[in-house]
């Protein structure tokens, strides 16, 4: 498989551009191969590179007081770019880490909007963009609130079960928001 193929099918069914707009961003893509334990992105910086994840895993979290609280976890072909500091070129409030060693395809913000606007399509993919935020963000804060830990772990066996494979389980009690002792005994109970 080519460097390009998993953003390619990605883009395909993700993006506003058309079939000549779509060559033209895929040719500008550098591949970046980044080694483990990497801090990718840093709270208090802008994302200032569209990023796509073509190999590897990514954890994403907060500092809260010096501690951090994993929010999500990347393990499949897929953007990692924090879109609204993206977008509005704002500061993220998120970390980004390599907990393997990665693969990522990137490219610059400004060469991606012009290329947008070449094509005139800047506000579709703005939207579109905005869209599957919101969709991830609602069903993120429904279940942080009406499900239990033991509720959520049983969910990520089903759902995402290269997380429980590839992430160290005490990144997963984080996940959780319980202790990596707590994870031990809802395996325990439920194995």
């Amino acid at each position: 498989m080519s460097n390009t193929e998993n953003i390619s099918l990605f883009l395909r069914t993700n993006c506003p551009l058309s079939h000549k707009g779509l060559n033209e961003l895929l040719s500008s893509f550098k591949q970046r191969v980044i080694p483990q334990n990497t801090i990718i992105l840093k709270e208090t910086e802008t994302d200032r590179k569209l990023r796509f994840l073509n190999k590897g895993v990514i954890r994403e979290y907060y500092l809260n007081d010096h501690r951090e609280v994993n929010i999500n976890f990347y393990t499949k072909p897929r953007f990692i770019t924090d879109f609204s500091s993206f977008i509005n070129t704002v500061k993220t409030k998120r970390n980004q880490q390599s907990l393997t060693d990665i693969e990522l395809l990137e490219l610059d913000r400004i060469p991606f909007f012009k290329l947008l606007e070449k094509y005139e399509c800047r506000e579709e993919f703005r939207d579109l963009v905005f869209e599957q935020l919101l969709k991830i963000r609602e069903m993120f804060e429904y279940n942080r609130v009406t499900k239990t830990p033991e509720e959520l772990y049983k969910e990520l066996r089903i759902y995402k079960p290269e997380w429980l494979q590839e992430i160290p389980q005490y990144h997963i009690a984080s996940y959780l928001g319980i202790t990596p002792e707590t994870l031990s005994r809802i395996r325990r109970r439920i194995s």
